[in-house]
């Protein structure tokens, strides 16, 4: 059977989900909805970037991301090499623009960037010839995790529009949770985020989120509940005053998740703490999508991978 045409996607880079229109963000999960149905046949592989050359370029380790990339672009068609750089010596701009420089010569057509620096991966786009995916900047973006998402939802509910999501947890500090909210705003949700005020500044109102500092009255009825991971390496300072602490007041069990709505799914972008921000009985619950998420991930990422192909030159 003959494989429909895909819309055109209009970018040559996914840098973040700022600056995307709604029907860009329809067409990628329109696409990742037809990648489903190929990775879950017996024969996976799509000619789409039969020689081309993906490199996966991590500044920092990551295991969920890094490998659906790497499958991703594989059931594709594409060569791919890993550069893992996470665990040598701290690289500051100027080597990473002669990273950039040096891969660029190699003739690359897709650069999937992971960086601890916002806008590093901004940076990099303007320097190299070929296409850039934001794999996670900083406390800025991680544009694919919140395309991820919304097919998750989407797919379990049916519709975006009209739900209400709650995020949990250290929204401060979240690339997930920005692009998330940007992401699900944008598709009409109605975006809560829910944490100690240190983690969940009222300042976040000023995106049209609605903030709460107590789990039980910012879960009340709500349609989505979205788990964070505190994200330790980008505090400076004590702004939770201990693990068994936090997850008594905001941890999600089966006590506090009571107040969602009766039909509220958890999700959780990993790696998780168990007992820190989440229980395993929920986890692991019948309530959970966690492990359906990664199942999305390489959909939404062959769908990302294939909309930017649309823009690599021919000769």
């Amino acid at each position: 059977m003959p494989q429909k045409p895909h819309p055109v996607f209009p970018h040559r880079h996914l840098l973040g989900i700022e600056g995307l229109s709604r029907i860009d963000i329809v067409t990628l999960l329109d696409m990742a909805e037809e990648a489903i149905e190929v990775s879950r046949q017996v024969e996976k592989k799509r000619a789409t970037l039969r020689g081309r050359t993906q490199v996966n370029l991590f500044y920092e380790s990551s295991t969920r991301t890094q490998a659906s990339f790497e499958i991703a672009g594989k059931r594709l068609g594409a060569d791919v090499m890993n550069m893992s750089v996470a665990n040598s010596s701290e690289k500051k701009g100027e080597t990473l623009l002669d990273t950039a420089m040096t891969l660029n010569a190699m003739r690359p057509d897709i650069l999937v960037v992971r960086h601890a620096r916002a806008g590093a991966v901004h940076l990099l786009a303007r320097k190299v010839d070929c296409a850039v995916v934001n794999a996670g900047d900083g406390a800025h973006e991680h544009p694919t995790q919140a395309l991820l998402d919304a097919l998750t939802i989407r797919r379990h509910k049916g519709r975006i529009e009209g739900l209400t999501v709650a995020i949990c947890g250290d929204v401060l500090h979240s690339r997930v949770a920005r692009s998330n909210i940007i992401l699900l705003s944008a598709l009409g949700a109605r975006l809560r985020a829910v944490g100690p005020s240190t983690l969940a500044p009222d300042s976040l109102s000023r995106l049209g989120v609605e903030v709460f500092h107590d789990m039980r009255s910012g879960l009340a009825g709500a349609d989505i509940v979205m788990m964070l991971r505190l994200q330790r390496e980008r505090m400076n300072g004590a702004f939770v005053p201990s693990s068994r602490e936090y997850f008594h007041f905001f941890g999600l069990d089966e006590e506090k998740l009571a107040y969602a709505a009766p039909d509220a799914l958890v999700m959780h972008p990993g790696p998780m703490n168990r007992g820190v921000e989440i229980d395993s009985s929920v986890a692991d619950g019948a309530r959970s999508l966690i492990r359906d998420q990664v199942e999305m991930g390489v959909a939404v990422r062959m769908a990302v991978l294939e909309a930017l192909a649309q823009h690599l030159p021919n000769v």
